[in-house]
């Protein structure tokens, strides 16, 4: 009996194809009746996602990294047809080409290839029609939508304030909620606040979240709620929030508005006073480097304080600028730099350090080292593969290699029987902060260059708002 993997999937405009249950079901018949065995573990499954890219089938691409281990487990991978593999030739072969390499088959169970040389000619040929059909049936799906669109149909879900009964737009009890969000607006009251008192009355989103920034950014953009419909030729810059594309279509809807058109004018004059006012908006494609990116912390909620684009470049809490934690943890980027080269300068002058050990495993009667040794090393291929793709740049690979291989030897030492003690060598360690601290202070060198040499020490930075501190936590 041969081990198998099952990879199902299923799109939402596809109209002729077998449910996700009925795949398994036609799957396991085969199985059984060719000598294959497929284990609920190795059952991979993408649902409501086109076959076209990759990009997006997260059970694909864990499929696939599978299909790499040095331990893989399966040497098959059954279909229910090729089309659920890929609607893209050029994708199909080369994820295919690189499977047949590692001795693993991709096998549809409803069309069977021949034996001999035109085997592989002939599954081009499925190939290539099940990508013409995609290609086709998309262009028919937007001309569709888009006839829809103009006979002030709607063309997706309802938006929050409205349900749809009958393939029409109605006014819900949410309605309230919508008109007043515009009126907060219109008056003055910034996205942040309206979104805080949206969480603080219990008001949700369809996902069952606390409404941020982009939740009542994008209710104050969507003119579905002066009776409008819109559509965008590409299917995708209304979705992707560039309300200005113009691709974007607006239509006269067949539903009751709930906004007049008078607040809704105040709104949108407002809104582009806003975009006016902040760089982000003027200047979408500016990258802004700073030498603490991604390392200073919220005391409160924990998230990563980020760059805000106002005169003096200061860091905020992501979340409290997305409505979501309530403490404000504003501070400008000079101020923070002067206040963390000055830790540093203490730290090397005390070799005091506040160290976050990293997390050991603890020694149990059966426990598989060997598992978890190869697991680790399969991890450190997984990195190199990340820095060699352009994913992760030198210094954050030199990083994750190094966490990999001291849990390494780690595992191996307990797996030993030994019980490490690891010595911290202050001195040593003073040292190297203070190597450290020389780079930070170079003013030839680019901030991403001191962000890489401070994350090569330090696992964060915890701002402390109340207190005023930033607290340094260093890699032991």
């Amino acid at each position: 009996m041969k081990i198998a993997a099952a990879y199902l999937r299923v799109s939402t405009e596809e109209q002729d194809e077998y449910s996700l249950d009925s795949q398994l079901k036609l799957i396991r018949e085969y199985a059984n009746k060719n000598d294959y065995i497929v284990p609920d573990e190795l059952v991979f499954v993408d649902d409501g996602i086109s076959g076209r890219t990759v990009r997006k089938r997260t059970a694909f691409q864990t499929m696939i990294a599978r299909a790499k281990e040095k331990d893989r487990q399966f040497e098959a991978i059954l279909l229910w047809k090729f089309s659920r593999f890929a609607r893209n030739q050029e994708e199909s072969i080369v994820y295919k080409t690189a499977l047949r390499k590692l001795g693993v088959s991709v096998v549809s169970i409803s069309e069977p290839l021949p034996e001999g040389p035109f085997a592989s000619l002939i599954e081009r040929i499925i190939e290539w029609m099940d990508e013409f059909y995609s290609i086709r049936l998309s262009g028919e799906v937007k001309r569709g939508m888009l006839e829809k669109a103009s006979r002030g149909e709607p063309v997706s879900i309802a938006p929050f304030g409205y349900c749809l009964e009958d393939g029409k737009l109605l006014p819900s009890a949410d309605s309230a909620v919508v008109q007043g969000v515009f009126a907060d607006y219109a008056s003055g009251t910034p996205m942040r606040v309206i979104a805080g008192q949206l969480a603080d009355r219990g008001i949700r989103t369809r996902r069952g979240n606390a409404p941020d920034n982009r939740f009542v950014e994008y209710m104050l953009n969507n003119p579905a709620y002066i009776g409008k419909i819109r559509w965008s030729k590409d299917g995708r810059a209304a979705s992707l929030r560039d309300y200005d594309n113009e691709n974007i279509l607006i239509y006269d809807g067949n539903h009751e508005p709930i906004i007049d058109l008078e607040l809704w004018n105040t709104v949108q004059k407002r809104l582009d006073e806003t975009k006016k006012k902040y760089r982000r908006y003027a200047r979408k494609n500016e990258h802004v480097s700073y030498m603490l990116k991604g390392l200073v912390r919220c005391s409160f909620c924990g998230s990563t304080l980020v760059m805000q684009s106002t005169a003096c470049p200061s860091l905020q809490c992501h979340s409290y600028a997305h409505g979501v934690c309530k403490t404000s943890h504003s501070i400008s980027v000079a101020k923070a730099n002067n206040a963390v080269i000055a830790a540093l300068e203490n730290a090397v002058e005390t070799q005091s350090f506040n160290i976050e050990a990293p997390a050991r495993m603890t020694a149990a009667r059966g426990t598989d080292y060997d598992k978890l040794i190869r697991a680790e090393q399969r991890k450190l291929e997984r990195v190199k593969e990340a820095y060699e793709n352009g994913i992760d740049t030198l210094a954050e690979y030199a990083e994750k290699k190094r966490r990999v291989l001291a849990a390494i030897a780690r595992l191996e030492s307990e797996a030993a029987g030994e019980q490490p003690a690891p010595v911290f060598d202050a001195a040593a360690y003073a040292k190297r902060v203070a190597n450290v601290l020389v780079q930070v202070r170079d003013p030839s060198l680019s901030e991403q260059s001191k962000n890489d040499v401070l994350r090569s020490i330090l696992s964060k930075i915890v701002y402390d708002k109340a207190s005023q501190r930033l607290v340094l936590y260093f890699y032991a």
